[in-house]
C-alpha cells in the first residue's frame, strides 16, 4: 500500500511542566469529545512545556479549548504520515523534502503496529505549500486511523 501523506492542523499551547497536567488536559478534551491524532510536548523553559495538539475535528477542538480557556496558538500546518512499515520508510520522506530544497523543523516516526508506521513532519509555515507538492500530501478534513 501507498504512503498517505496529510496535510494537517496542529495547535500550540503551553503548561505546566508538572505531574497530573497532561492527564488533566487529555481527560478536558475527551469529556468534551475531542479526539486527538497526535500529541506531542516536549520542554520549553523552566517548569514550561509546550504541547502540539493535532485534533481530528480542528473546529470541534477550538470550540472545545474556547469553553475550556485552553489558550492556543492560531492552527499551522503540519504533516501526518502512515503506510506500511519498512526499512527507510521515513528516510524516503525526509529524502522528498531535501531533494525540493524543503527544511525539516521536526519530526516524530513511530511503528504502528501490524506492519505500520506513522510519523509526523513540521516544515517552516512558508515552506508548507512546497512540502506539500514534493509529499504528494492531500488536505484532511476528517480522518480516522
Amino acid at each position: 500500500m501507498k504512503d498517505q501523506v496529510f496535510r494537517i492542523e496542529y495547535y500550540v499551547t503551553v503548561a505546566d511542566d508538572r505531574p497530573g497536567v497532561g492527564a488533566d488536559l487529555g481527560k478536558r478534551l475527551k469529556d468534551e469529545g475531542v479526539n486527538l491524532l497526535a500529541l506531542s510536548s516536549f520542554p520549553l523553559t523552566a517548569g514550561r512545556t509546550q504541547v502540539d495538539l493535532v485534533p481530528e475535528h480542528p473546529e470541534q477542538f477550538t470550540k472545545a479549548a474556547r469553553k475550556l480557556n485552553l489558550v492556543v496558538g492560531e492552527p499551522k500546518i503540519a504533516f501526518l504520515i502512515q503506510g506500511t512499515d519498512r526499512p527507510g520508510a521515513m528516510g524516503e520522506v525526509m529524502s522528498r523534502l531535501g531533494a525540493a530544497n524543503v527544511n525539516v523543523r521536526a519530526t516524530l516516526g513511530v511503528c504502528a503496529g501490524g506492519n505500520r508506521y506513522g510519523g509526523i513532519v513540521w516544515v517552516s509555515q512558508q515552506d508548507v505549500e512546497l512540502a506539500s507538492r514534493a509529499l504528494g500530501a492531500t488536505s484532511m478534513t476528517a480522518h480516522h486511523v
